[in-house]
């Protein structure tokens, strides 16, 4: 084939991609292109969108971050794409976001108190223990806490340990929104395994970053919730807390927050701008699209059967790749042909 390789990439460092051509439906040769592991929105609402539209536009897999647990376990069983791992419902404190939202779904939201007492768990069931069973019953592979301390109360730090061993004890790991003064040190503190957005309310120290990148933690970009709506500090202080937290070591994830407010529901070519603009060079780009997180590997979520393959060559720099991989569609690997 003569289509540009994507380890071309001027400055980019290799791209986990391969050449290929797209089998059309006839069986003749359509375009020529790039295949790459499936691509991942590692943070959407389905429960606010039409689930269908991702794989049309080269997002195979997505992990919901907050809906009613009946519903987004029958939405994670279909057959149909895109693939759904969820965190169940927003766990939060008494009267804590997003309780008071508009677009709070009915049955999404569980409200904990604080621990039992230890005389008390000898005669009742622990709320927070119940809770997070709960979830893994359903199918749950994380939960998420909510920490936002500009809309209510929040978890006092005894409470949320109780939660992260909770869930530890059933083998979730924990993703949570962090926002408001102190929220994201609160966090990243007790060990949680995700930031659901990179930290947009306040700037973090290089040693609370230098913390979260040692210990494994991964933050989920959203950046383009703030750039739509015309929140310009907030964007800058997401991008230049996400840059340090790269250069700290830290592994950043693409995610949108797909459900809050007018998003694409593929590739979103504005994220993955805002991402370079973060640091993240061309290859890191789409391993942040790639990652498995919270899965193992890309064969958790179809890889051995299922690609991501983006059209034509790759652009010439790296301020081409969004728009370019904006183009992305989801296909059975059986219908590529590897040069």
């Amino acid at each position: 084939m003569s289509v540009r390789t994507a380890d071309e990439l001027p400055n980019s460092g290799p791209l986990p991609g391969r050449p290929a051509r797209l089998r059309l439906a006839d069986g003749a040769p359509g375009p020529e292109g790039t295949a790459f592991p499936p691509f991942v929105d590692h943070h959407v609402h389905l429960q606010m969108v039409d689930p269908d539209a991702a794989p049309r536009a080269g997002i195979a897999g997505v992990v919901d971050l907050g809906a009613e647990l009946t519903a987004i376990s029958a939405l994670a069983a279909r057959e149909p794409l895109p693939r759904v791992v969820f965190a169940g419902q927003f766990l939060t404190a008494p009267g804590g976001y997003p309780s008071d939202r508009w677009w709070l779904r009915p049955g999404s939201l569980r409200e904990l108190p604080a621990p039992l007492a230890a005389h008390e768990r000898r005669a009742l069931p622990d709320p927070i223990e119940t809770a997070v069973a709960e979830q893994a019953a359903f199918g749950a592979r994380l939960v998420k806490v909510m920490l936002n301390a500009d809309a209510g109360p929040v978890f006092d730090r005894e409470t949320l340990d109780a939660v992260i061993a909770a869930a530890r004890a059933h083998g979730l790991l924990v993703a949570a929104h962090a926002e408001g003064e102190g929220m994201a040190r609160l966090a990243i503190e007790a060990g949680a395994d995700a930031l659901v957005h990179a930290p947009f309310t306040e700037r973090l120290d290089d040693e609370l970053l230098t913390r979260a990148a040692a210990a494994g933690e991964r933050w989920i970009a959203t950046f383009d919730i703030h750039a739509r709506a015309g929140e310009a500090s907030a964007l800058e202080t997401a991008i230049d807390n996400t840059a340090r937290f790269l250069a700290a070591g830290g592994r950043v994830l693409y995610g949108t927050d797909l459900g809050n407010g007018e998003l694409p529901d593929g590739v979103n070519a504005g994220e993955l701008a805002a991402m370079l603009a973060a640091g993240l060079g061309a290859a890191e780009l789409v391993a942040a699209l790639a990652d498995p997180w919270p899965l193992a590997d890309a064969a958790d979520w179809g890889g051995d059967a299922l690609a991501t393959f983006v059209p034509g060559p790759p652009p010439g720099d790296a301020d081409g790749l969004p728009g370019w991989l904006a183009g992305a569609r989801v296909v059975p690997i059986e219908n590529l042909e590897f040069g």
